[in-house]
């Protein structure tokens, strides 16, 4: 049974809110005045449909229903989660409220998007207080984790479920249990802000200098280890008691104007705008939206292989959307052993394509050789398996490249066991997009010893199980192209 969310206020937030629940399968109600709501929505979906599939390793869940209504009354009914980003006006999302919960499920979640009012604020006269809290995300919110939770003591009994909720749309809900203005992350950036506009009007530096020094130093420092753990390393085996002691005093010295803030003039506005003009106007909006775009799954998918700082949270939502898939977890699990075995069901991310538009040769192995792990999986060669000595190394490997696939299209590996049993495993793969046939890999694999690097047999359940899918599929045509070397006639 699918799930409901409604949106009320559609523009970059809202629409990217629209865009995370949607694509993780809930059906999304959306109320936004804007004649223009839906063109903009469209859009904002159009990046996240490229952009958040390439962030997992497992294919998302069917995309959910998207619908727009005429009023917050219709948008809101059997919403179990309601998302309000309307502007920055208490006024406006005091009247929100008030027709949002004269309308919706007393179980209903409503989450402000709101970046400076804190929750007491938001439910104050509010008829169900308990029911609104702060859930502030970041842009683009389809991609990036964080969302600040901000709660009250009204909230004690909706909090936990809520957090599930944004966990399990593969956010990260940071619970900040006291109230303060401006919540966590938007105290640094307004502090980063300030001190940037000072630099710019001292004239220090350009906006284009400021943001080369954020991207090409700390800037990436902090996407994967974050202040404090950046400056424990920066303390040396001392640790961070050394660091603290060492840059200490600097806190004493004037070096920034943080607690100063520049005259906001017409001339500071111009001085800035023209500078960023300057540095980014040859791209549109939505070029730059989608240069970011492209560039947040590639550094995120980076920290995946790491397994660590975002990517481990990446991770850890692909472990969740394999549980509640059709790939198999053991080989006790799959029903017909006769039949080629899915392995792979997942999106092309955006960093697997080249020049050419489409996916990356090189990629096609890394599908094929996740298919081989994956089977490898399946008989039981898994991690606790390998740790004891024994594993399964590539021999030899022929891939065929038969059509095309591009960035977003979802891929399904199907892999067979041509022969297997003793030393050897020798596997069949197929890709496919839909029915269409995009490539074949035939891999020859042979169980080692870890320890003398040769081959050795496997355990007698790895064999028996391998033996299984031998068998039962050894009545199965030849596939088309095995045993094909390159050139060989057709």
């Amino acid at each position: 049974m699918s799930r409901t969310a409604a949106i009320i206020g559609g523009g970059v937030i809202g629409g990217g809110w629209a865009a995370r629940f949607l694509l993780n399968g809930w059906d999304v109600q959306i109320f936004d005045p804007d004649p223009q709501a839906e063109r903009k929505i469209g859009e904002v979906l159009a990046n996240a449909r490229r952009a958040l599939p390439g962030l997992t390793d497992v294919a998302l869940p069917a995309e959910g229903r998207l619908s727009f209504h005429a009023s917050i009354g219709e948008a809101v009914k059997g919403a179990e989660w309601i998302q309000e980003s309307v502007p920055e006006r208490l006024d406006i999302k005091h009247k929100t409220f008030a027709e949002v919960q004269a309308n919706c499920d007393k179980g209903a979640v409503v989450g402000s998007s709101t970046s400076g009012f804190k929750p007491s604020e938001l439910q104050e006269g509010a008829a169900h207080p308990a029911q609104i809290m702060v859930c502030h995300p970041f842009n683009p919110v389809y991609l990036l984790p964080l969302v600040e939770v901000v709660t009250t003591p009204e909230n004690a009994q909706t909090v936990a479920a809520a957090k599930d909720t944004l966990s399990g749309l593969g956010m990260y809900p940071l619970h900040i249990r006291k109230e303060i203005d401006a919540h966590v992350a938007d105290r640094f950036l307004e502090a980063v802000w300030r001190e940037a506009l000072w630099l710019v009007k001292d004239g220090i530096a350009t906006t284009e200098e400021i943001d080369n020094a954020i991207r090409y130093g700390f800037g990436i420092r902090w996407a994967q280890m974050g202040l404090f753990e950046t400056y424990r390393v920066a303390g040396g085996e001392a640790g961070m008691k050394h660091f603290m002691a060492q840059f200490g005093p600097c806190l004493q010295w004037p070096w920034t104007r943080l607690t100063d803030v520049p005259e906001f003039t017409d001339e500071l506005v111009d001085l800035i705008a023209g500078q960023s003009d300057a540095q980014s106007g040859a791209y549109s909006i939505r070029e730059l939206e989608r240069i970011r775009d492209s560039n947040l799954v590639a550094m995120m998918r980076a920290l995946k292989t790491q397994d660590w700082g975002a990517g481990a949270l990446m991770n850890a939502q692909d472990r969740k959307l394999r549980s509640g898939t059709v790939l198999a977890a053991r080989a006790a699990d799959v029903a017909d052993p006769g039949q080629p075995v899915l392995t792979v069901h997942r999106s092309v991310p955006l960093d697997w394509t080249d020049y050419n538009g489409h996916m990356n040769e090189a990629k096609y192995l890394q599908a094929f050789g996740d298919a081989t792990d994956r089977f490898m999986e399946l008989i039981g060669c898994d991690a606790a398996y390998i740790a004891t000595g024994g594993s399964y190394f590539t021999a030899e490997t022929h891939i065929r490249h038969i059509d095309e696939a591009h960035a977003g299209a979802v891929i399904a590996v199907r892999t067979r066991v041509l022969a297997g049993g003793g030393k050897k495993m020798h596997l069949w793969h197929e890709m496919y997009e839909g029915e269409r046939l995009l490539a074949t890999g035939e891999h020859f694999l042979l169980h080692v010893s870890l320890e003398t690097r040769r081959p050795s047999d496997a355990s007698p359940e790895i064999d028996a199980a391998l033996q299984r899918f031998a068998s039962a599929q050894a009545e199965l045509p030849k596939p088309e192209g095995a045993g094909r070397w390159v050139g060989a006639p057709r």
